[in-house]
């Protein structure tokens, strides 16, 4: 889970050798919570595109919706 941790200060938290565990924990959190979050507004601006743009990122209205109506945690 913390490799795909792509905000700098996250994967320098969770790299130091003398984390407590209690803090480890919080920064793998913190790091699930932001690659969510990234999900669901990535899902939410594709649902918005028109079948023009859409066609431009080679997608189907059909391909965006089944992409747009998933749960947030799956990637």
């Amino acid at each position: 889970m913390t490799r795909s941790m792509h905000n700098p200060a996250l994967m320098l938290l969770n790299d130091s050798p003398r984390l407590p565990l209690i803090a480890a924990l919080a920064v793998r959190f913190a790091a699930t919570v932001t690659k969510w979050e990234r999900q669901r507004r990535s899902r939410v601006n594709l649902s918005k595109l028109d079948d023009r743009l859409l066609k431009d990122v080679g997608l189907t209205r059909y391909q965006a919706r089944q992409e747009f109506t998933r749960p947030f945690w799956q990637g």
